[in-house]
Order: C-alpha cells, then sequence, then structure tokens
C-alpha cells in the first residue's frame, strides 16, 4: 500500500474542518466516468463522518483518455479562484456528460464567474497548481482515477462507503494507539 507522498497544506482544496482528525484525499479526473460513480460515495463518506473528516481534492486529469478533462480542472481552480471551488466540484460532476467549452460557459456564468476568468483560466492561468497537483500524485503512485488516500495511505479497497468509512476508522485508531 501506498502513501501519500505531498501532504495536505492550505494550497489544497479541502472540504470539512481543517483540523479533522481523518482525512479523505482524492487524486480525480471531473471526465472520468469511475471518478462519476465515486463522487456519490464520497459524498455518503462524507455525511457518515460529519465534523470527523476532511475531504482533499486534487486533480489529476487524464488529458489522453478525457480530452475536457484539463479545462473542467482550470474551470474548477478559475471558480476557487472566487472561493466556489465546491460548488463547482459538484457541478462537474453531477453534470458530467456536458464538459464540452460551450457547458463549462454555463456552469461558470451559474457560479459567477465571468467570460475574462473564464478565458484566463483556458489561456493556462492554474496550469501550475493543476500540475503540481498531477505530479503530487505521480509521486505517490497514482496511476488512474480515481485514486483514494485514507488517512495519508493509498485505498484500494472496494469503492463502497462501508469499506471507506471502515479505513479511515482502523487508520485513525492505529495512528493514535487505539487498536487493542
Amino acid at each position: 500500500m501506498g502513501q501519500l507522498s505531498v501532504p495536505v497544506s492550505s494550497e489544497d482544496h479541502i472540504e470539512g474542518s481543517p483540523n479533522a482528525p481523518m482525512t479523505l484525499v482524492e487524486y480525480g479526473d471531473f471526465e472520468c466516468p469511475y471518478c462519476g460513480d465515486a463522487y456519490s460515495v464520497i459524498k455518503a463518506v462524507q455525511e457518515t463522518m460529519g465534523d470527523e473528516l476532511r475531504f482533499v481534492y486534487r486533480h489529476f486529469p487524464l488529458i489522453r483518455l478525457h480530452p475536457h478533462a484539463l479545462h473542467a480542472a482550470e474551470i474548477s481552480e478559475a471558480a476557487g479562484a472566487i472561493d466556489r471551488f465546491w460548488e463547482m466540484h459538484d457541478i462537474l460532476f453531477e453534470n458530467q456528460m456536458a464538459l464540452a467549452d460551450d457547458d463549462l460557459l454555463v456552469d461558470a456564468s451559474a457560479v459567477g464567474l465571468s467570460d475574462n476568468a473564464v478565458q484566463q483560466a483556458f489561456a493556462g492561468r492554474f496550469a501550475d497548481h493543476i500540475k503540481r497537483d498531477f505530479r503530487g500524485g505521480v509521486r505517490s503512485g497514482v496511476n488512474g482515477t480515481p485514486c483514494l488516500f485514507v488517512n495519508g495511505q493509498r485505498f484500494d479497497g472496494p469503492r463502497e462507503v462501508e469499506a471507506i468509512v471502515a479505513a479511515l476508522e482502523a487508520t485513525a485508531s492505529r495512528r493514535f494507539g487505539l487498536d487493542g
């Protein structure tokens, strides 16, 4: 089992308490159908864990397989620049079959992004952030999406709520010396 090589920091997109005792990191691609499937599972894990969990999303666009993945990542970063990353994250996964640039323009408008902000995003304004996420994923052994890390350990178990919650609780127990 691999380890997360880049620690969670203020540079990350974090949903939940930054000081939560358990952390779930996803390296994802907005156009990946498996990430789309994992989206609802992760939402359910968040609901189950509540304040005990912080969820981190990092970009790993597989642009050779998914031609719209990079622009989707860029538009999410543009939304993040106006504190609307998570709203855009959810829109992109909930409308995963509509990620062409025209669709992204509609989504951008829905979260309050200007046409100029969209053009800057598509021109590479957030390229460094996306590349940093991608390189961190490669260093952590990510070779496909979604790739999950549970409290810093790669999780290759079933993408089911119960399995992820059990892994989070088990690694937290070991970390705090609570496992018998």
